[in-house]
C-alpha cells in the first residue's frame, strides 16, 4: 500500500499547486488556445504537471490489474 499512498499524495498534491493542473486534455489545449501565446511559462507548467498526472493515474491502473 505503500506506493498507492504515494500516488495519492502525489496526485493531491496536484491539486493544491498554485499552479491549476487541468483535469483533461481538452482543458489544456482550451487553456493553450485562449492564451494566443502569453503567459507560455504558465502553460508549460500546467503541461508538466498533466503528464506527471496521466504517469500517475496510469501506474494505479497498472497495479488494479496487477500488471506492474
Amino acid at each position: 500500500m505503500i506506493i498507492q499512498e504515494f500516488i495519492g499524495k502525489e496526485l493531491d498534491s496536484l491539486d493544491r499547486s498554485i499552479v491549476a493542473t487541468p483535469e483533461t486534455r481538452e482543458r489544456l489545449e482550451s487553456f493553450a488556445n485562449a492564451n494566443n501565446g502569453s503567459m507560455d511559462l504558465l502553460l508549460m507548467q500546467m503541461a508538466v504537471q498533466y503528464g506527471y498526472k496521466l504517469a500517475l493515474e496510469n501506474v494505479v491502473e497498472q497495479l488494479k490489474t496487477n500488471k506492474l
